[in-house]
């Protein structure tokens, strides 16, 4: 159980509720902060200010006054009507981020609601009611307007959401799980929807992502280096610590830890003198992608427990104030830098696997075929590989530059940090299938050479992947094994394997 405070979570924890589905409760306190945070509304209300969609339209309506009677109709409205996105869903567990990350800035109690409303996040999390939301229509600067709206409707007995393993009417699941509808009160559907929780729901799931494959994307590239009779030498510690970047002294490091006991490598002059800079510069890039990951993790961990409503309330003062915390440019920026990261790591990799093919560029059999001519081997899967990299320098252009007014020019600067945060999310699914694309490369070349001259702990790796992929002894059809293979690089290796020391273990 992870007590929830609205200022304190982790991205471990985040990971734990999401990903673990651990249940999840409020702190100690919560509800009456969050309750007198509500009376301050309610008393305002009754005092008759005029405040930013509590009783006024929103974006371009908001000089228009409504009367007190229509308040709760017009919060209905507002989720109504902002409910416009399309395209295929989030994932369950994008979703659940979602709920997750809604509720944790709303316990704060900066956002005027109710602790109903609150409680109703934490049982949906705790009942696995994932809302069923469209990725696409979000602007990422009034909020994640539509998709919120889309995880409201849930909340109200609305729409459509995943249970337990099937996707269905909110209705049903809520009737199941024997929680009861919500009736949003003044300022509360505003509540729900002005904030980044897509974008950074998405952010953190590609986080998670883009950890385990650039781990994974080190252990893949220390086994090319053995098919290749790599030069061991690039990656001694004196020549990365005079540069003295962080990432690039821990990547140089792992990759000397994988190959400790490798009689595949080779000393500088033993075979040739350098290295391609696809594998001498393995530090270098790699660690400057750790980079682009390590910002993003600071952005992302802050934001995870930030207020993005508008207006926040501040209740020891009395005081409603309209501002723009619900602009997502800080993600935006952190998920664009990230996706140079995914790009580069995929980038390197397809170079690699041109060396574990290319009979000009190695002494191995030509494109690793078991028969050169009659059959074409690994050919046309460094073809793929160019392809989803290439794909990928397109999805790297960055979201955040563009910007289209909306609301009659009410809202006229935008941060589409969602489509920066879906497209970092597609770029890693080509990446890793990249890196499943090297790896089946490196294991024939390794085959080549002689698997009990691996190093250990590429040689448990290997053995583990050999489960998944078979040798190459004939041509086949290769796609499935691609598929096989990145989807056993997503969901597979992270709990199998665990890093000690920079060896893998199980």
């Amino acid at each position: 159980m992870i007590i929830l405070t609205g200022g304190e979570l982790t991205l471990d924890e985040v990971k734990r509720i999401v990903l673990d589905n651990e249940q999840v409760s409020l702190a100690k306190g919560a509800e009456e902060t969050i309750r007198d945070n509500r009376k301050t509304i309610e008393k305002l209300i009754s005092e008759k200010k005029t405040m930013y969609g509590i009783n006024t339209g929103f974006g371009k309506f908001s000089d228009v006054v409504i009367a007190e009677d229509d308040l709760d109709d017009l919060q209905l409205n507002l989720i109504h009507s902002h409910a416009c996105g399309v395209g295929d869903p989030f994932s369950e567990k994008i979703s659940r981020a979602m709920l997750l990350l809604r509720a944790n800035a709303l316990i704060k109690g900066y956002s005027g609601v109710r602790p109903q409303l609150v409680n109703q996040f934490i049982d949906f999390l705790n009942a696995g009611i994932h809302p069923v939301i469209p990725q696409q229509g979000s602007l990422g600067a009034s909020g994640d307007l539509a998709p919120l709206s889309h995880l409201a409707l849930a909340l109200l007995g609305e729409g459509e959401v995943f249970y337990q393993g099937k996707r269905m009417q909110a209705t049903g699941a809520l009737e199941d799980a024997g929680i009861v509808p919500l009736r949003l009160k003044a300022k509360e559907g505003l509540a729900l929807i002005n904030g980044t929780q897509a974008m950074t729901a998405v952010g953190v799931i590609a986080y998670f992502e883009m950890e385990k494959l650039l781990k994974q994307s080190e252990l893949v590239a220390a086994m090319t280096l053995e098919g290749l009779n790599g030069i061991i030498d690039a990656f001694d510690h004196d020549l990365h610590q005079v540069r003295g970047h962080q990432e690039q002294i821990e990547t140089a490091a792992r990759i000397r830890s994988y190959l400790s006991d490798s009689n595949l490598t080779t000393r500088q002059g033993e075979v040739r003198v350098q290295d391609a800079y696809s594998l001498r510069c393995i530090p270098q890039v790699l660690g400057a992608s750790w980079q682009t990951l390590n910002y993003a993790k600071e952005k992302l961990a802050t934001e995870v427990n930030a207020v993005t409503d508008n207006p926040l309330i501040f209740s020891e003062e009395d005081k409603v104030v309209s501002g723009g915390n619900f602009h997502g440019q800080p993600i935006a920026f952190a998920m664009d830098f990230l996706k140079l990261g995914i790009s580069e790591t995929a980038n390197i990799a397809e170079r690699r696997i041109e060396r574990l093919v290319n009979p000009q560029l190695n002494d191995l059999p030509p494109f690793l075929s078991p028969n050169p001519g009659l059959e074409s081997g690994a050919m046309i899967m460094q073809y793929t590989a160019a392809s989803l990299v290439s794909e990928n320098k397109t999805l790297a252009h960055p979201a955040s530059v563009d910007s289209i007014p909306s609301s009659a020019n009410q809202e006229d600067h935008v941060s589409m940090g969602t489509i920066a945060a879906r497209h970092a999310l597609t770029m890693l699914q080509n990446a890793r299938r990249v890196i499943a694309i090297e790896l089946i490369c490196a294991m024939q070349a390794t085959e080549y050479r002689g698997v009990e001259k691996m190093a250990s702990a590429t040689r448990e790796f290997y053995e583990k992947a050999r489960t998944i992929v078979a040798g190459i002894t004939k041509d086949r059809v290769f796609s499935p094994d691609i598929e096989d293979l990145a989807d056993w690089l997503k969901n597979k290796e992270e709990s199998e394997i665990k890093q000690k020391g920079g060896v893998l273990h199980e």
